[in-house]
């Protein structure tokens, strides 16, 4: 009786571990997918991302108010861009910026199907969002800062792109060994990120801790 209750808690822990593995790999893959625009899409809007990027409570905390412009930086597929379109209202904006055609093609569609006039799509260069002066509320980074590769450039512009008590918001993951997220050598420590940010002139003005794999941080220029 105990050999096989034995049995059958070593089984539990072996799937878990084996589903566990296998979001990691998924997860992993999701990043090498970039010249691959339909299954790197199946990937950004996949549900088990929900589990833990969790949109709805990332959308209340930012506590968005009517008429708000935002920036999604890297939107991707477009996973945040209507949630927070439909935050900011008819009177708010959301520029959806990627450096893909594929994604800007993909997000023009989906612009089309759901009526949201108040989404823009900015085909950007890789380290220049393409944004008017003082236009921008927000800036809005989920799991696309570590893909910036001249961040200091990137830091100096978005001051220009920010209206008067503007914010930069990172949302990125952990630099440790977890189950969803980039590989190792593309993550950003919470605690460099911040630093790096410090050093170019922004401080950190709130965190918000109840992302599992996250840091979900929001920055001001000074």
């Amino acid at each position: 009786m105990k050999l096989s209750l034995l049995l059958i808690l070593l089984m539990a822990l072996l799937s878990a571990v084996q589903a566990q593995d296998a979001v990691k790999r998924d997860d992993h893959q999701m990043h090498g997918l970039h010249n691959d625009p339909k299954a790197y899409i199946g990937a950004l809007e996949d549900p088990k991302r929900d589990a833990y990027q969790k949109p709805h409570e990332v959308i209340h905390a930012l506590n968005l108010k009517s008429g708000e412009v935002i920036a999604d930086i890297g939107a991707g597929s477009g996973y945040f861009t209507f949630h927070l379109a439909r935050h900011v209202g008819d009177k708010g904006k959301v520029y959806a910026v990627d450096v893909s055609p594929e994604m800007i093609l993909h997000i023009n569609r989906r612009i089309r199907e759901l009526k949201a006039n108040n989404v823009v799509t900015v085909l950007a260069d890789p380290d220049d969002p393409l944004l008017p002066d003082r236009s921008v509320n927000r800036f809005f980074f989920s799991d696309s800062w570590h893909h910036i590769e001249n961040q200091s450039k990137y830091l100096s512009l978005m001051k220009r792109m920010l209206k008067p008590g503007g914010a930069v918001v990172m949302i990125d993951f952990h630099k440790k060994e977890l189950p969803v997220g980039p590989p190792m050598n593309m993550k950003i420590a919470r605690e460099d990120l911040i630093k790096q940010l410090d050093s170019n002139g922004y401080r950190l003005t709130k965190e918000h801790s109840f992302l599992t794999y996250q840091y979900f941080l929001v920055f001001a220029p000074r």
